[in-house]
C-alpha cells in the first residue's frame, strides 16, 4: 500500500458531479409547480392496500410450536414416567426419559408450525392472485 497517489487518477475537483442549472424565478417550471400540500393522507401511497400479500410471520409459527412442544413434552413425558411406576415398571433414569420425550414432541411441534406456515403463505398468495385477477403461475 503506497502513499502516494497513482499519477492518472483524477483530482477531487475532476470527480464532483456539476451543480444542477440554476433557472431564473419566473420561469415555467417553477409556475408548472403545484404549491397546494396532499389533502388524503393515503394519496401519497404507492401501493394499492387492496393488493398487499397478508405472509405469515414465520418466527411466531415457531415460537409457538416450539412452546407448544415443550409444554407438551414435559407433561406427557411425566405422564408416561408416572404411569410407568404406577404399573411397577422399572426405569433406571427417569429424567433421560421425560428428556428425550420432550425433544421428541418439541421437534414435531415446531415442523408442524412451519408445516402451518406454510399452508398459510401458500394461501396467502393465492388469494392475492384471485383478487387480482392474474392467471395462475408464479409470482
Amino acid at each position: 500500500m503506497s502513499s502516494t497517489p497513482p499519477e492518472n487518477a483524477e483530482s477531487p475537483a475532476e470527480t464532483r458531479p456539476a451543480a444542477p442549472p440554476q433557472t431564473p424565478a419566473g420561469s415555467p417550471s417553477e409556475a408548472t409547480a403545484d404549491p397546494s400540500p396532499v389533502t388524503d393522507p393515503d394519496e401519497h401511497l404507492l401501493v394499492d392496500p387492496s393488493r398487499v400479500r397478508r405472509a405469515p410471520r414465520y418466527r411466531g409459527f415457531f415460537t409457538v410450536g416450539a412452546v407448544v412442544g415443550v409444554l407438551v413434552g414435559v407433561l406427557g413425558g411425566t405422564w408416561l414416567v408416572d404411569l410407568s411406576v404406577a404399573n411397577d415398571v422399572a426405569m433406571l433414569k427417569p429424567g433421560v426419559y421425560v428428556s428425550v420425550v420432550t425433544l421428541g414432541t418439541t421437534t414435531f411441534f415446531v415442523l408442524l408450525a412451519g408445516a402451518l406456515a406454510i399452508w398459510a403463505d401458500r394461501r396467502s398468495v393465492r388469494k392475492l392472485r384471485r383478487t387480482s385477477g392474474r392467471a395462475p403461475g408464479r409470482l
